[in-house]
Order: C-alpha cells, then structure tokens, then sequence
C-alpha cells in the first residue's frame, strides 16, 4: 500500500462534497502536470491511502482520509473542447491525461497547513518544500502514521 496527498481546492470539490456524493466516491479529473499524472497512472492502486487536502482557500490543510478507488483510466475533461480542462493535442486513441476515482473513508478535523510545519518528522514532506505546487505528491508511510495520529489525537 502506497499514500498519498491529494490537494483540491474546495469550491471546487471539498471533502464533504465527496462525502455526499454516491457511493462517497468521485473522479479525480482535470490535472494537467506531467509528474501529478504519472503518479496517478504509474504508481496509484485501488485501496492506497489519500490525504483530502484543502488548498487555495482561507484555511489551507487536510480536510480527511480518503482511498483511491479504481485504476487509472482517461480523464473526459481533455475531450471538452470547450472545458476548462480541454486538451486539444489529447484524442481517445492517444489520451495525454488520466484520472483514478476517489473514495471519501473519514471526516476529521481540520490539520491546517500551519500546524503540519510544525510536526516533528514531516520535515521532507513535498507539501512543506519551499515552491512545491504539485497536486499530488507521494506520503511516505511514517508521515502517513504521524499525520493520522495527529488527527485521531484530538
């Protein structure tokens, strides 16, 4: 099992947006960086844990845990040709992009950004390395261990 830090800004889908959804599952779509992408297709597996971030918002943190619900598969946004996420060089034959499905597992408290740079063995983090901005970047397990301690503490 793999984890993971899956940032999403929450006007645009929140964790208790996920939470409510059928099956508390939905389809992470619309990521257009190379790296996120291949972490996604290359490395994700159904089952593997998902830290729900909230980002460019007033309180920027993990919002849950979720799991990656399903194996990679094309994004349909590439194919909008008037979507926000549309890709003109993307064709069904020839997919540049992909999503997995996630599914929300638990609410908990808010673990803001602040709070998480003062942990004691986060320090490698990528969400914490100065100019990281990657949607999707891997969790080691003792980060994972340390985060979910963190937020059942309290």
């Amino acid at each position: 099992m793999q984890y993971w830090l899956m940032k999403s800004e929450p006007d645009e889908l929140s964790f208790d947006a996920l939470m409510a959804a059928p099956a508390r599952t939905v389809p992470w779509f619309g990521v257009r960086n190379y790296q996120a992408r291949n972490f996604m297709r290359d490395a994700m597996r159904v089952g593997d844990g998902v830290l729900f971030y909230h980002s460019s918002c007033a309180q920027p943190g993990v919002a849950g845990l979720a799991e990656v619900a399903s194996a990679p598969y094309p994004d349909h946004s590439q194919f909008e040709a008037d979507g926000k996420y549309a890709d003109p060089k993307a064709t069904p034959e020839q997919p540049r992009w992909v999503s997995v499905d996630v599914r929300g597992v638990r609410r908990t408290r808010l673990l803001p950004l602040a709070e998480l740079r003062g942990i004691a063995g986060l320090e490698e983090m990528p969400l914490l390395q100065k100019g990281s901005r990657l949607s999707i970047t891997p969790v080691t397990p003792a980060q994972w261990q340390i985060i979910v301690a963190r937020l059942e503490a309290r």
